[in-house]
C-alpha cells in the first residue's frame, strides 16, 4: 500500500490559515470602527441553496473575528438550525407568541456565530400580520448594536413576509441558480422590489453553477431584461460552484467552510466575504421600513 505523505494536508492547512490571516488584515482596514450592516439573503425559489449560501458565509465572517447573528426569517418553515445539525427549545415563534424575548431564543452555531432560530410547521406565521413584523422588528433591532453583521435568511417566493424582510436591510442579495425556472422565479422577486416596494439595487448571486463563466452568463441574461422592464440596479456579487463536498456536507447536517476549508465551494466564499466587506450599502430607506437603518447613519457611514 502507497502511503500518502502528510506533510502535503500540513502545507495545504497553513497555506489556508495564511490566506485567512490576509483576509482578515483586509477587512480589519476596510471596516475600521465598521458599524452593523443588516444583509437578506433571498431569492425567487426554493431550492437554490440559499439557506446554505447564508450559513456558510456566516460561518466565513465569524471565522475573520465579526460578531455574526442570522435570523431565520422563514418563519413557518425554517430550516436553519436542521442545516447545521442544532436543537433549539425556543424559537421565534415563541417570541410572537409573547412566551420568551428575542434575547431567550438566541443560540451559538459554528464559528461562534448566533442565531434566531424559527419555527417549523406553523402554518399561522406564514404571514404575519404587520404589527407582528414591527414588533419582532424592534426586539431585533435591540440585538443588533452588539454584532458586525445581521443576515437575514428570508424564506423563498415573493410573499409579504419575504418582502418586508428584505426591503428593512441595507442591502438585498437574489440568489439565482442556472436553472430557468429560478432565473424566471429571480426576475419576478425582482419586479415586485421594484414596482412595489421602490427598491432601486439590488445584489445577484449565482448557486451551483460549473464555473465563473456560467455564473455571469446567468447574470446577463437577468440584468438585460431588468435593464429594460425594470427600474432597479443589479449588481453581479459573484458565484458558488457546484461542489459535491457540500451535498455531503448538507447530509452531515454541518458546513463546507468548516470541513473542508479549501475546497471549490469554500474558496468561493471567501471570495464573495471580502466583495461584501468592501461594498457599502447604495439604497436609501424606502417609506416607514427605517429599521436598522439608524445604526449606519448615526456615525455617518452611508
Amino acid at each position: 500500500m502507497i502511503q500518502k505523505d502528510p506533510s502535503n494536508k500540513i502545507i495545504n492547512l497553513a497555506k489556508c490559515i495564511e490566506k485567512r490571516n490576509r483576509t482578515a488584515q483586509v477587512l480589519k482596514k476596510k471596516n475600521r470602527g465598521g458599524k452593523t450592516r443588516v444583509i437578506a439573503i433571498t431569492s425567487g425559489k426554493g431550492g437554490v441553496g440559499k439557506t446554505n449560501i447564508v450559513a456558510n458565509l456566516g460561518y466565513a465572517f465569524s471565522m475573520l473575528g465579526k460578531k455574526v447573528l442570522i435570523l431565520d426569517a422563514d418563519i413557518g418553515l425554517g430550516n436553519l438550525d436542521v442545516l447545521l445539525g442544532l436543537a433549539p427549545r425556543y424559537n421565534l415563534s415563541h417570541v410572537i407568541m409573547g412566551q420568551k424575548s428575542i434575547k431567550e431564543i438566541i443560540i451559538s452555531g459554528p464559528g461562534k456565530m448566533k442565531i434566531l432560530p424559527a419555527s417549523s410547521g406553523i402554518q399561522e406565521l406564514t404571514s404575519l400580520s404587520q404589527d407582528q413584523k414591527i414588533k419582532l422588528l424592534a426586539q431585533i433591532d435591540e440585538l443588533i448594536d452588539s454584532v458586525d453583521i445581521l443576515f437575514i435568511d428570508t424564506a423563498a417566493g415573493i410573499s409579504s413576509n419575504v418582502m418586508d424582510f428584505s426591503v428593512t436591510a441595507h442591502e438585498i442579495i437574489v440568489v439565482v441558480s442556472p436553472e430557468p425556472t429560478s432565473i424566471t422565479d429571480a426576475y419576478a422577486l425582482m419586479k415586485v422590489l421594484s414596482l412595489k416596494y421602490s427598491e432601486k439595487c439590488c445584489y445577484l448571486l449565482t448557486n451551483l453553477v460549473a464555473n465563473a463563466q456560467e455564473g455571469k452568463e446567468v447574470f446577463r441574461q437577468l440584468n438585460l431584461v431588468a435593464n429594460k422592464f425594470l427600474d432597479i440596479n443589479v449588481d453581479y456579487l459573484g458565484s458558488v460552484v457546484f461542489d459535491e463536498k457540500v451535498t455531503n456536507c448538507v447530509k452531515h447536517q454541518k458546513i463546507v467552510s468548516e470541513l473542508y476549508p479549501d475546497t471549490l465551494a469554500s474558496r468561493c466564499y471567501n471570495e464573495l466575504v471580502l466583495k461584501i466587506a468592501g461594498r457599502r450599502p447604495k439604497k436609501l430607506p424606502q417609506g416607514d421600513t427605517n429599521f436598522f437603518w439608524r445604526h449606519l447613519m448615526k456615525d455617518n457611514f452611508v
